[in-house]
């Protein structure tokens, strides 16, 4: 495996990632994806990403109550 091909991989699962944390915040999830994430993700790496895709909803939101109000 050369370095290209590593850094394609670890790219590939981060995006994966963000993709199964964005999918369970709207609350739609496929089983069947569901599991093969479940083999294939780090649980820290999931746990990092929810924490930072909560923390921008919450920016979100208190910028568009700024706007708003």
């Amino acid at each position: 495996m050369t370095v290209s091909d590593d850094r394609r991989s670890s790219h590939g699962s981060l995006w994966r990632t963000i993709r199964a944390v964005a999918w369970a915040m709207l609350g739609v999830r496929n089983s069947d994806e569901s599991r093969k994430d479940q083999e294939s993700l780090r649980p820290l790496q999931v746990v990092g990403i929810a924490l930072l895709a909560l923390f921008l909803l919450v920016l979100l939101l208190m910028g568009l109550v700024h706007w708003v109000v």
